[in-house]
């Protein structure tokens, strides 16, 4: 094992030395003309070549090559080294804020016998990591005098990488699997450390910033150069583009494999160390993604289209798979390791900790400022994200939801005509006044039922309700349930783990959107609302938080499962027997206006 531990080593270099002669050919390249020029020169001061005709043209042909390739390698280099490479969002995290969690990873450094990272960050993913923030560009913007700036460089190069490791880690594995699990992670810290891997990663990073570099200026017509001091002209870009992306696939394959050689030989030094544990922990990761993406995408997403975001995401993830593992019985015997201590218990305030997590995955996924809430102008101000806590979720955002589709769904009720009556459509009044008005426009539980009795009333609703979701995405009003990301925009920054810069913010990434929907689909999703609302104000339910499942309505303090199912049947087809049942065992009164936004 030690022997294919130190085979790996010398690999992950070879490929890094391969990785260093691109760049040692590129640099030849651009000084041969440089090279043929002082020797033409150097031939007719000597007298070992003629002073006229055909060589003295020749002189000045190779000269004129020869400070045309020496700018453009000039210009090619500066962009490389001026552009600043992508730093993954994260949370730093001081020693100070976590003594035990740096205490920990240093005993695990000093056992791997390798160099401890020098600085920790969280970051909202079920992902650990090693990330070099020792780029030149990085280092370039620390304040004070030239010498310490120099020093600073010089020092950045020997830094150690930050280790990046996965908030739901921290809440969800105990001490022992977070130990097991960041083993082969911080063991990477020692290929990080020979000086011929190093370079050649600083070097890939800089192609690859400096590729992204030349895309974004000659996508516009000014764009500021990488260090915000100057602006780099679609022209530049253009020429120092296609030489940065030659040298990127040059020197892909080998980086690649010289990342492989470092993580085989980071495996292979780890090997012994926590090694059953980390079979344990390794299955907890699987856990721990699960329940991330599905309190993401059914719990945070309708708050963060809100404008709302949960303050406690990490400690959302412990409740989600303590249900997971009370409902489904492959689950059963993880809550047992709940009496164990959490690895958030390594922090000094883990619930300041998780509120900056919670903020910053909102900020990731939907952009730095929430996106605009229906009827919301033009000139407005862009709203700022409102912290909203667990206990409070189901009044904040699943009653506001629902009522939001009941109003979506009344309003088509008032726009359309029923095919029963004959009636034609037209503009109910104002929701204040509505209760007052006419039987024909009270938004009642009633007026719902009646319409899908009529043949031929189920069509027309799917159709309205289908074009308002349509113009509300393409608005990109957020507040509008099932609305997609609004378009970035937005100025902000995060600051970046160990250094005092301040990197721009994160572009939204946007949660992928439930699949297309058809307009039975919708259409079925409002009446639910609407029914959820006429039994929150007539029958005494409330609205309710499921950790897997997301808003659900409680009846007597239970969840009631049953409702979508009699509701699709009621929408496709016309049969509305068994939810009468359903309201009339709950107390749900159909003829009572329902409370909209």
């Amino acid at each position: 094992m030690i022997g294919a531990g130190r085979r790996t080593a010398p690999s992950a270099r070879g490929h890094a030395l391969a990785v260093l002669r691109v760049r040692s050919t590129a640099l030849g390249l651009a000084l041969l003309p440089a090279a043929a020029a002082v020797i033409l020169w150097t031939g007719r001061a000597t007298g070992h070549l003629p002073a006229s005709g055909g060589w003295d043209t020749a002189r000045w042909v190779v000269t004129g090559l020869a400070v045309l390739a020496l700018a453009y390698a000039g210009l090619v280099a500066t962009v490389v080294v001026r552009a600043r490479p992508a730093v993954s969002p994260t949370v730093p995290l001081d020693e100070s804020a976590a003594p035990d969690l740096y205490g920990l990873v240093r005993d695990l450094a000093e056992r791997l016998d390798v160099p401890a990272p020098s600085a920790l960050a969280l970051t909202p993913d079920c992902d650990s990591w090693l990330e070099d923030r020792t780029h030149p560009a990085q280092a370039r913007g620390a304040q004070g005098p030239a010498g310490g700036r120099a020093r600073l460089r010089r020092g950045a190069r020997s830094q150690a990488p930050v280790l990046v490791i996965g908030s739901p880690f921290l809440w969800w594995m105990r001490v022992a699997e977070l130990r097991a699990l960041l083993a082969p992670v911080v063991a990477g810290t020692g290929p990080s450390a020979h000086p011929d891997i190093a370079a050649a990663r600083r070097w890939v990073r800089g192609l690859d910033a400096a590729c992204a570099v030349a895309e974004r200026a000659a996508a516009r017509r000014r764009t500021p150069r990488a260090d915000g001091r100057g602006p780099l002209r679609p022209g530049c870009a253009r020429l120092v583009g296609p030489c940065v992306r030659l040298m990127l696939r040059a020197v892909g394959p080998h980086a690649t494999e010289m990342e492989r050689g470092v993580a085989a030989a980071a495996a292979e030094r780890a090997q012994n160390v926590d090694y059953g544990l980390r079979v344990v922990a390794q299955e907890q990761v699987g856990l721990a993604y699960a329940g991330w993406d599905r309190l993401l995408t059914r719990v945070a997403l309708p708050a963060w289209r809100l404008g709302l975001w949960p303050t406690r995401l990490d400690a959302g993830v412990v409740s989600a798979l303590t249900e997971l593992s009370r409902r489904d019985r492959l689950a059963e015997g993880f809550t047992s390791r709940l009496g164990e201590r959490p690895a958030c218990d390594l922090l000094e305030e883990p619930g300041a900790v998780d509120a900056e997590v919670s903020l910053l995955a909102a900020r990731l996924f939907l952009g730095s400022r929430p996106p605009p809430l229906p009827g919301a102008r033009a000139g407005d101000p862009a709203p700022d994200w409102a912290p909203v806590e667990w206990p409070a979720y189901p009044e904040e955002v699943v009653d506001r939801i629902w009522r939001t589709e009941a109003a979506r769904l009344f309003e088509a009720l008032d726009s359309t005509a029923d095919p029963a009556s004959g009636e034609e459509p037209a503009r109910a009044p104002e929701p204040g006044s509505a209760q007052d008005g006419p039987e024909l426009y009270r938004p009642t539980l009633a007026r719902v039922l009646g319409r899908f009795a009529a043949p031929g009333g189920s069509e027309l609703l799917a159709a309205h309700i289908t074009a308002q979701v349509a113009r509300a995405e393409a608005a990109g009003a957020g507040g509008m349930p099932g609305a997609p990301p609004p378009h970035p925009g937005h100025p902000g920054t995060v600051p970046a783990a160990g250094s005092g810069d301040a990197l721009p913010a994160p572009s939204p990434m946007g949660l992928p959107l439930r699949p297309p929907r058809g307009g039975t689909e919708l259409l079925v999703e409002h009446v639910v609302a609407t029914v959820c609302c006429a039994a929150v104000d007539t029958a005494g339910a409330a609205p309710g938080l499921d950790w897997l499942d997301g808003p659900t309505l409680q009846v007597g303090g239970e969840r009631c499962g049953e409702l979508s199912r009699l509701v699709r049947a009621l929408v496709e087809e016309g049969d509305g027997r068994g939810l009468e049942e359903w309201l009339g065992s709950v107390g749900v009164r159909a003829d009572k206006p329902v409370r909209l936004v």
